[in-house]
């Protein structure tokens, strides 16, 4: 803990840029998905009314439902076009400009969301997600990226949990927010839903007092000056000859590499195994069992028989456990490495995971149980952010350099809104078939996790980009493997229609 303060003190204006980025960054998307749930009743009861005044007969049942489902998943959509066209926008523009250009997207969805009710219309809800979602997949892409590329070797990990920290973070407050004491009522929901542009506006007004990431402005627009001008900006005057020395050994192994498109990364044999760890840690998130437990959540403090108006701020307080321990993951991770917090954290998850079905199994035979669940419920949470959650996004940035890696977040986040997407159409029939018996599924996914995590996973911690491509060009059976796509090609590449 000392460190990181004396480190605060020596890199203040990289910590300011964290908090900008932050606030318009991964905060957003973390708000949109847990906020929507809370106006519900009365979004439906609006798109009803809004449909009486139009055409003098109620809707169906049926289709209020229809248009709600259509309301919540459009956000998936808008999340995986943005995903798509983020890697070439990044490579093109660059990050920096890209989040800006994003803020004014959410400000224009922000808008339509707040006076979607004043202008009775629906439509601007629908309209209003859906841009909301693009700008979510840009935001988790360019965040990310934008984090990892600005921080020295010493703090990578700390910057790159930290975009897990606000994702939480904009969890927990649309939580709070959309409690009825704040905004989650008849008259307020237009302003829960819009108040995104708040920050979207702060992140706009800011960014452009920041640099462009070193790395981005050495090797693809080729300004060495302009890289030492961000490094002393964002680092501050001391010795950073080693950081900089790494930067040139990767532009010089790129020197005759242009930056690949998602089906070059797909076909590299040299990133074969870059991509095997990233579609793997991918589908362990999907696939942990994170999105069945917050489903769950409402049913099993039911159960325990808690008092109904404290149960949402109970679940408020699994969304802060959440928050608290990605905090933690952010100051552990330099220390323990990220392989170590991985197979951890996938096997203390896969514990917690089996007792929860059976205390979920035999709490109508013992009463005691269901206080037994809502405990595994917060250690599950625990586990989660403290390993998996702020260790994968640090993992996926390490493995793939300058040249890979805008294509590589394109491939993670295509599989993580598809996901999302599948998961949520299918769990909840799942639920209904097998009832808490369908966690089984997860404890099986995490302990394949967990297993791959300690056997296969290299530690990435303190090594430079060069380093970590080195190893990874060792590990097919001892040949070594090279970077052999995009070799004497033209530099650009759009990488959404290539995918």
């Amino acid at each position: 803990m000392a460190s990181y303060l004396s480190d605060l003190i020596q890199y203040r204006r990289l910590f300011q840029m964290m908090l900008v980025l932050g606030i318009g960054g991964n905060l957003l998307p973390g708000f949109h998905l847990s906020v929507i749930n809370y106006p519900s009743v009365h979004i439906k009861r609006f798109i009803n009314k809004t449909w009486l005044e139009r055409y003098g007969s109620p809707l169906h049942q049926e289709t209020i439902t229809l248009l709600w489902s259509l309301i919540v998943s459009i956000y998936c959509v808008g999340g995986l076009l943005g995903c798509l066209c983020s890697g070439y926008l990044f490579v093109k523009y660059g990050k920096k400009k890209c989040l800006l250009c994003n803020n004014m997207l959410i400000m224009v969805a922000a808008l339509h969301m707040g006076f979607s009710k004043t202008a009775k219309s629906f439509e601007m809800i629908l309209i209003g997600r859906f841009l909301y979602g693009i700008s979510a997949g840009v935001c988790l892409n360019a965040h990310s990226q934008y984090l990892g590329e600005i921080s020295p070797k010493k703090l990578r990990g700390f910057a790159n949990t930290n975009a897990l920290v606000f994702l939480t973070l904009g969890k927990v407050l649309g939580q709070i927010m959309g409690l009825r004491v704040f905004l989650g009522t008849e008259s307020l929901w237009p302003l829960l839903l819009a108040i995104c542009g708040i920050a979207a506006f702060v992140q706009l007004v800011s960014l452009p007092f920041f640099p462009e990431s070193p790395p981005y402005l050495l090797m693809q627009k080729e300004d060495t000056e302009g890289c030492l001008k961000a490094m002393k900006e964002l680092w501050g005057e001391g010795d950073h000859q080693a950081e900089f020395d790494d930067m040139m050994k990767e532009k010089a192994a790129m020197k005759s590499i242009k930056t690949m498109s998602v089906l070059e990364v797909m076909k590299e044999p040299a990133l074969r195994w870059q991509l095997y760890i990233l579609i793997l840690l991918m589908m362990s998130l999907q696939l942990c069992g994170l999105s069945a437990i917050y489903f769950y959540t409402f049913e099993v403090f039911r159960a325990a028989r808690l008092d109904e108006d404290l149960i949402p701020y109970i679940a408020l307080g699994v969304g802060i456990c959440e928050f608290f321990s990605n905090i933690l993951c952010s100051f552990i991770i330099d220390r323990f490495g990220r392989r170590m917090l991985l197979w951890g954290g996938y096997g203390l998850m896969a514990g917690m995971m089996a007792f929860l079905v059976t205390a979920l199994s035999l709490q109508n035979q013992f009463s005691w149980m269901a206080s037994c669940s809502v405990i595994l419920i917060f250690l599950f949470i625990i586990a989660y952010g403290i390993g998996p959650s702020g260790a994968v996004t640090t993992v996926l940035m390490e493995i793939f350099n300058q040249s890979a890696r805008s294509s590589a977040f394109v491939i993670a986040g295509t599989i993580g809104w598809m996901g999302l997407m599948v998961i949520g159409m299918i769990f909840p029939f799942t639920v209904e078939a097998l009832g808490p018996f369908s966690f089984l599924i997860f404890v099986g996914v995490l302990v394949i996790s967990g297993i791959f995590s300690y056997l296969l996973l290299p530690e990435t911690k303190g090594k430079s980009i060069i380093e970590i491509t080195e190893m990874f060009s060792t590990i097919h059976f001892g040949k070594k493997l090279l970077l052999t796509a995009g070799k004497n090609s033209p530099a650009e590449h759009t990488f959404c229609t290539k995918f």
